[in-house]
């Protein structure tokens, strides 16, 4: 297999529907490690509309790139109460896909 699923959490706003009934904002990526391209994710979101919406987002970013471009592309254009929870998940994901990458290149 040529990707790997990573994940990352944390905190859901209080007071959102997110935070009711998951407490979390998860994100789980699949990732692409010759091309370091996210090809697939999916969040804990309340509603399909939301998790589509960011999956297009999101899908297609290459994380060689750096973070800074996708919290942007985050920020550009999902507007909710649970943005920044969804930037710190996706940031916990990224920290750890980089450094499996790191641990899996001095291993090999």
């Amino acid at each position: 297999m040529k990707t790997v699923l990573v994940t990352g959490y944390a905190k859901a706003p209080q007071g959102s529907s997110m935070f009711e009934l998951y407490k979390t904002s998860g994100i789980v990526m699949e990732i692409d490690t010759e091309t370091n391209l996210i090809v697939n994710a999916e969040f804990t979101f309340v509603t399909e509309l939301a998790r589509d919406f960011l999956r297009r987002v999101i899908v297609g970013y290459d994380l060689s790139q750096g973070l800074d471009g996708l919290v942007q592309r985050i920020e550009d254009y999902y507007y909710t109460p649970s943005t920044n929870s969804v930037i710190m998940a996706v940031k916990a994901a990224y920290k750890r896909y980089m450094e499996k990458m790191r641990q899996s290149q001095t291993t090999h």
